[in-house]
């Protein structure tokens, strides 16, 4: 009989101090230098607010089946963040009230699932930062049917491997490999802070063309004359 299930080991966790500056990057500050990893906007938050970062534990289940989701429970760590591939299925909600309660007492960072959830209210007061692409009041069963647990997956459109960071806020989840962090966490907390500087100095009367040579950039493709 062939094996229904692949069930690999966890992968190494962020370290905190990645984790923590990480978590202060706005996933749109990303999105102005990055062009991959963003995962399909249809993927929403459930509660509006938290941005949250960690590295991917994930969970490949299909149809009307979620058995491996119990097991990977079971072994998820505190401030890691699941991420459940639902192989194109959007009708079958595979997570509830309950399992975001097992979230919050297995101290997970947030969740991410590419398919449907039900129990919104409930998923809320449990207080576990969700991302999904739909609610939905058919709910998977213990069926046995087979899956994957920390095998690469796709989320979103996105390929995620097991061990990749995810950042996730109300703009979208972002998807990166470990050895490309320490770069982009530090050109965007950059950024960020730069952005900050310029709008108090607009606050205080200054024009944007004081922030950037708009007038040479125009001039350049024959803007000259017109006005500007």
């Amino acid at each position: 009989m062939t094996d229904i299930y692949r069930l690999e080991t966890l992968p190494p966790q962020l370290d905190a101090e990645t984790t923590a500056k990480l978590v202060r990057v706005e996933a749109a500050t990303l999105g102005h230098y990055l062009h991959t990893g963003f995962v399909d906007t249809a993927i929403r938050p459930l509660i509006v607010g938290p941005r949250v970062a960690g590295a991917a534990v994930t969970v490949q289940i299909s149809g009307p089946d979620s058995t491996l989701l119990y097991h990977a429970m079971d072994r998820v760590r505190p401030g890691d963040l699941l991420v459940i591939d639902r192989v194109g299925d959007h009708k079958q909600a595979c997570w509830g009230g309950f399992m975001a309660t097992v979230a919050k007492i297995r101290g997970l960072a947030g969740v991410v699932i590419d398919g449907a959830v039900t129990d919104p209210a409930a998923i809320r007061e449990a207080g576990v930062p969700t991302w999904a692409r739909d609610t939905s009041a058919v709910t998977t069963k213990l069926l046995n049917l087979g899956g994957g647990f920390n095998v690469p997956v796709s989320i979103g459109g996105v390929a995620v491997n097991p061990g990749d960071a995810v950042l996730a806020d109300d703009c979208g989840v972002v998807v990166i490999e470990p050895r490309r962090l320490g770069r982009l966490i530090e050109v965007a907390l950059a950024d960020q802070a730069e952005e900050g500087d310029w709008i108090a100095r607009l606050r205080k009367g200054e024009m944007l063309q004081d922030l950037i040579d708009i007038r040479s950039m125009l001039a350049k493709n024959g803007m000259e004359g017109s006005g500007v």
